[in-house]
């Protein structure tokens, strides 16, 4: 998210997060990556995924992350992974709210179509 090689520039750390979190919490994060493609199927809109599955991921945490010596410490860092992946999505929503995110795949139109109308 914040490479000093990319003057601390970056993208939202989704990505990274999911291939770091899959190696240490298999289970919880595999069902995090559900939970994107669903809300990305059926929003047609990657940011969407990605905070839905940010919002959900310290709850499947807390819920499915294995016993043992760094329970707590799995759990408050992917607690706090998941609030700046969403903080960094907060020009996304933005955007949701105003009907102006743009669509991955589909029509290629903006939502809410040209000239703001539903379709």
């Amino acid at each position: 998210m914040f490479s000093p090689w990319a003057r601390f520039k970056g993208g939202r750390g989704v990505a990274t997060s999911l291939g770091v979190f899959l190696g240490v919490v298999t289970v919880p994060t595999a069902i995090a990556l559900g939970i994107w493609i669903l809300l990305f199927a059926v929003s047609r809109r990657v940011s969407v995924g990605s905070i839905g599955a940010a919002f959900t991921y310290p709850f499947l945490l807390v819920w499915l992350a294995p016993a043992g010596p760094y329970r707590l410490a799995v759990i408050a860092v992917g607690g706090v992974v998941a609030l700046l992946i969403l903080v960094r999505h907060i020009p996304n929503m933005k955007r949701l709210l105003q009907g102006t995110e743009p669509a991955l795949v589909g029509s290629g139109r903006r939502a809410g179509g040209p000239n703001g109308e539903s379709s």
